[in-house]
């Protein structure tokens, strides 16, 4: 098993978002998370990428190590990458620098050698290839100026750079024409290798059009009540998350079907 999380929890404050969910994911499968707003999508990624602010409580591990129990920084060298839904602005600072930097430090972690200047512009002329990003952008600063669709493909980059075991990717989407979603979605599938998986966590059907999953996922109140295949998004875009809304989840354990669900 690549990830395995049981009984997750995620409370800030006095508010308890993660109420218990669990998830499974092994080698090389695509598995979606939807759920509507407040649902706790994006804090299930803040909890695997050990964002600060949270008292997480549950089993989350990677190939059989604790990620509860590692710093954000040893959790992308252990090989968890997070794109997030709102890139950060770096200004001053080069997206080939930034992005040398910070495979080199994944390596050094990793009791790996350094990779050169003159090693590293293959390796970006490869990575800005597969989301067809103007070579200029390298020397431009992190995301400064970007438009929207421009932030999205640079934080795919990151990902072709560092090839991460599992990669989290948050609402990419969101605000997205068709053709920066195609041109995004791409990359993403060229990334896609047997030892590699991916989440990808969406409000709407449509990415999953261009990245098939293997398993889809409903997030309803801090837990995954519904689990199936691709149909499943199909079903949710035709009928929305009434179904699973109108019922008390007390007592119903992550991934029971549903009245109103797909069988």
């Amino acid at each position: 098993m690549m990830l395995h999380v049981e009984n997750l929890t995620a409370t800030i404050g006095d508010k308890q978002i993660l109420k218990g969910l669990d998830l499974d994911v092994e080698p090389g499968e695509v598995h979606a998370i939807m759920g509507p707003n407040g649902s706790g999508k994006s804090t299930f990624a803040h909890a695997l990428a050990g964002r600060d602010g949270y008292e997480i409580a549950g089993t989350a591990t990677l190939d059989g190590a604790d990620l509860l129990e590692m710093e954000p920084e040893e959790r992308a060298a252990a090989g968890v990458f997070v794109g997030f839904q709102y890139p950060v602005e770096i200004p001053g600072v080069n997206n080939m620098y930034y992005l040398r930097t910070a495979l080199n430090s994944e390596r050094k972690a990793r009791g790996e050698p350094e990779v050169s200047a003159r090693q590293f512009l293959g390796v970006a002329k490869d990575a800005k290839a597969l989301v067809e990003m103007n070579p200029d952008f390298l020397e431009r600063a992190v995301n400064a100026g970007f438009s929207g669709g421009e932030k999205k493909r640079n934080e795919i980059l990151p990902m072709a750079v560092m090839e991460p075991r599992l990669a989290v990717l948050v609402e990419t989407d969101s605000g997205l024409d068709i053709d920066a979603l195609r041109i995004i979605a791409s990359g993403v599938n060229a990334l896609r290798r047997p030892e590699r998986s991916r989440i990808v966590i969406t409000h709407y059907q449509r990415l999953l059009d261009y990245i098939q999953p293997d398993f889809v996922h409903v997030l309803v109140d801090g837990r995954i009540v519904e689990s199936g295949d691709h149909t499943l998004a199909l079903h949710l875009e035709d009928h929305g998350y009434a179904s699973f809304l109108n019922h008390d989840l007390d007592g119903v354990p992550d991934g029971a079907p549903l009245a109103g669900a797909p069988s």
